[in-house]
């Protein structure tokens, strides 16, 4: 599944993986040595995360229930607690210094 910023007409990811089972959920990336470059996670229903356990930083979108972005975290360490959006519904979690070209407003698309 590929992930794309409908506002600006770009591709943000080639690969992204759904967690949106209690379990997957709860895995997440968790434990886990790296991420591919032009990968992601989606994980629904979400409205905060954490990098317990995580071995790399990573970038976090979060979007409300019409995919539109309501908040943006870059460069979050291992061992962090992240921000919870009121407004948010799921995240994408991508590998640290991918999230550029996207801001608050934004919305995202889910295509297979």
């Amino acid at each position: 599944m590929k992930l794309i910023n409908m506002t600006t007409d770009k591709v943000l990811v080639q690969d992204l993986r759904q967690a949106h089972s209690f379990w997957s959920r709860f895995k997440g990336l968790m434990f886990q040595r790296s991420m591919p470059s032009d990968s992601a996670l989606h994980i629904y229903p979400c409205r905060s995360i954490h990098t317990f356990f995580m071995n790399f930083d990573i970038d976090v979108i979060y979007l409300n229930e019409e995919n539109k972005v309501v908040g943006i975290e870059t460069n979050l360490v291992p061992g962090k607690i992240g921000w919870r959006y009121k407004e948010a519904r799921s995240v994408v979690e991508l590998p640290s210094g991918k999230i550029y070209d996207i801001s608050t407003g934004d919305t995202l698309a889910f295509v297979e």
